[in-house]
Order: C-alpha cells, then structure tokens, then sequence
C-alpha cells in the first residue's frame, strides 16, 4: 500500500471506508451449505471439505443475484474493460481472448495466441492466465499478455514449460486483434506444471504488478525447489529472494528500460541495491493466483492478494512493499510440517499474517482454492458496500464477504448467499470489475473440457 498523507492509519481509514458494512454484522455464520467432500486429485488442492466451522460473523440478510452476459467459454479465467473504451472482454485459458458485447454476443476471438500456448489436456493450470490493459489503452493499443509457452532456450529439459509476460501492440478500436506485434519482457522457466498464479495487474503508481507461484508440487517438493533458510522443509522459492522470481509479487515499470531490461525497475523496489532481485515487490507465496486493488485516492489504497494453500488453509492477504507472507514456514497463520515455526526470518523480518484465512473443512467459509475478489465499491451492491468480496474454485460457486472494519485478524467472514433463479457454474474462476460493475467467471465442469464457461455480473436482488 502506498503511503498517505491524511493523519488515519491504514486500518483506521479501513475502519471508516467499510463502516456501511460493519453496521450490518450479524451471525451469518454456520448458515451456509456444506460442501461436497472428496478428493478429486489434481494435487495437494484437492482436500477434503466438510467439518469444524470456519468462520465468524458476516453480513447480516446480505444477498446478491447473478445475471448471465455471456457463455461458451471453455474455461474463463480472467476480465478486464480497458479505461476509457466501453469494451469488455473474457481472457479464456487456452490461448484467446473474447470481446463481450453489449448483447452477450461471442464471436471470433478478438484476440488468439493459442498457437503459442502449451498444449492443455483436462485439468491444467497452465494457460492464458492474465491480461493487463495499459492505463492508456485507448489511446496506445498497448495489452500485457500473461502466458505458458512450452520450454524456450534457457529453460531446463525437465521442467515443464516458460512461463512468458509479453507486450503486444494493437489498433485498441480493431474488432480483431493482430497478435504479430509481439515483444517478450519477462521468460521464468516453470519446473512443474502447477502453481502458475497468473494474475498481472496496473496498480495505482502505474506500474505492472505480476504474480507468480513457487513453482508446483504439493509442499514445495520436486523439480525446481532452491535451498531456503527454513529447514523444515527442503527448499522452497517462496522464502528465496535471490535465485529466481517464483513465489512473489513483481513490480515493474514497463513505461521505461534500464540495465539490459525491456523493462525499468521502480526505486523504492524493496530489494533495489540490496542482495536479491530487483523485480521482487513481496515474497513467501505459494500460488497467488488472483489480485485486486482497492483504490480510494491516488495516495489511498490496498493490494488483495489470495494465495491458495496447501492441504488445510486458505489465505487472503493485504500487501505491501517488502512484506514476507509467511510460506512455506507457514500455512496462513499456522506452521507448515512443524508443531512450531518462527515468526521472522534470520535476519528479524516479520513473516506478515494474513487478513482472511479459512479452513479446507467448515460449516462455513471452506473450500480448496482461494479465488480473490474486489471490495465493493458505489452502489452495484449497496448491502455490501465496503465488503470484500471473494470465493473459493470448488464450492459450487459460494461467495463469501469479510470486513474490512474489523478491529482484529483474521476479519470476519460470511457466505453471501444467490437470490433469485439463476446460478454460476460449479467451479468459480474469477472475478471481474468494471466501474462499480462486478463480475464472476465459471465453468461447469472441471478442467478444459467443455465449452460451459460463462460469465455473470453480480446484482442487488
């Protein structure tokens, strides 16, 4: 979060910014339906759900409706409405991008990279996994593209593929995009074929924000895992800040170039003149695969980032420059293969607790994989306003709200239940935001598979 210049903490700003919502808490929890049990082996997401309750109060007689806007998709995973156009579109994981119109139509792809997509087969986390217009879209074409390629030079022949952030330039009021235009910023190579997050991002100081997993496996073992200071467990790139840039949050500046980059690196980067990698904004994440920013002013406003868990814990995190977010000494604030943990590094860093955490069994909020969300803001969602709304991939499409107001950690969270007939799909990708207007992406089956992905504005009821 960027500093302000008013006299109110962060948490105070919070406090008053989501007074609307705190007004109306009230025990929700323990209302919400169980979900499914069972293991359907995609790796250590695949926990067991059903159990101990898991959350607090939330929104009292808070509910939400969907309207459908569009469908067809094969696995939707990713929206944006670029500033200053009235153009909205679907990132779709196997290599396109589709314009949404005003009627729902769903033509041709706009935009088609899937010649440069690892081939995908059933469920997969790799893909097109996000896409990032620049603030002046409209007036320079100018789209950063987050991608799995297969293996280039430099990538190891036993690690699964390249991960790829590129740039394209394209005619911002074309019907089809040209994908010929094409200028590589960043190649990592990706050891397994999970973890990928996926999300990138403008944030309010105008650089790129880009997320990146720590590189698969379930517990940070197998291919590609570096030496850490945590000897719980061996090795881990969410606690390693100098061999490569898994298991963070990066910030770059892709309005200028320096040091043989494509790319600049921003000054007050955490690491900028000290032992680590410039591009590093924070660390210790295992697969952050969603972010938002909560923007009050352009001196006032959040990170969200949720970072899907091992196998018990979910976690939802408010990021900061040079925060430490704990894996994998930690599962959200509980200690990972150990019946205790630090909670600094050697060198007296604070590993930063998140602000929602979860169980993967619950009553209440539960779930497998954290999907971020946005903070509601104007008047979409009026018995929300202030909330933070979030979800979890494979509970059948349940969302959930916390309180940003709270005077204490983890905030409080609550199923926010559908009104009316119509209903998402069964797995929740992500969400959506344009203006005040929210969005969620599904599918209803697991995997890319079928053409049952569909895309849904959220309503007052």
């Amino acid at each position: 979060m960027s500093p302000t210049s008013d006299s109110l903490s962060p948490a105070s700003r919070r406090r008053v910014l989501a007074a609307g919502f705190a007004t109306v808490l009230s025990g929700l929890a323990g209302c919400s339906s169980a979900p499914t049990s069972g293991d359907d082996g995609t790796d250590d997401e695949t926990a067991r759900t059903g159990g101990e309750t898991g959350t607090s109060d939330g929104p009292a007689d808070a509910s939400v409706a969907v309207e459908r806007v569009a469908e067809g998709f094969v696995s939707p995973v990713d929206f944006y409405a670029p500033a200053g156009t009235d153009r909205r579109f679907v990132v779709d994981q196997p290599g396109a991008i589709y314009e949404v119109t005003a009627d729902g139509a769903r033509d041709a792809p706009y935009f088609d990279v899937r010649d440069r997509v690892v081939d995908l087969n059933g469920y997969d986390e790799r893909g097109l996994l996000g896409v990032a217009p620049h603030p002046e879209f409209a007036e320079n074409g100018r789209l950063f593209v987050r991608y799995s390629a297969p293996r280039r030079q430099g990538t190891p022949n036993n690690y699964s593929h390249t991960f790829v952030l590129s740039e394209f330039t394209v005619d911002p009021e074309a019907r089809t995009a040209s994908v010929d235009d094409e200028r590589t910023l960043l190649e990592i190579p990706q050891p397994q074929s999970n973890h990928n997050a996926g999300a990138v991002g403008f944030g309010p100081d105008g650089y790129l924000y880009v997320a990146t997993g720590d590189g698969g496996g379930g517990g940070d073992s197998g291919t590609g895992h570096v030496d850490d200071w945590y000897d719980a467990v061996s090795g881990g790139n969410g606690q390693d800040v100098t061999e490569n840039l898994l298991g963070s949050i990066l910030r770059i500046d892709v309005d200028s170039e320096g040091d043989g980059r494509p790319y600049g690196i921003p000054e007050d980067n955490p690491l900028v003149g000290r032992d680590g990698l410039d591009e590093q904004y924070a660390w210790g994440f295992r697969n952050p695969w969603r972010f938002s920013f909560d923007v009050r002013g352009s001196d006032d406003w959040d990170l969200y980032v949720a970072d899907v868990g091992q196998n018990e814990y979910e976690e939802v995190s408010i990021v900061e420059n040079g925060g430490n977010y704990g894996w994998n000494v930690r599962e959200a604030t509980h200690c990972f293969r150990a019946n205790d943990c630090p909670t600094t590094t050697p060198d007296g860093d604070p590993l930063v607790d998140p602000v929602i955490e979860y169980p993967h069994s619950g009553d209440g909020a539960s779930g497998i994989a954290v999907v971020g969300g946005y903070v509601v803001r104007g008047d979409s969602l009026p018995e929300l306003t202030g909330a933070y709304l979030f979800a979890d991939w494979r509970t059948g499409g349940r969302l959930f709200a916390a309180d940003p107001g709270a005077e204490t950690t983890p905030w409080p969270v609550a199923e926010v239940p559908f009104a009316g007939d119509a209903k998402p799909g069964s797995f929740l990708t992500a969400f959506g935001r344009d203006g005040d207007d929210l969005y969620v992406l599904t599918t209803g089956v697991r995997g890319i598979t079928k053409n049952s992905g569909e895309l849904f504005r959220l309503v007052a009821p």
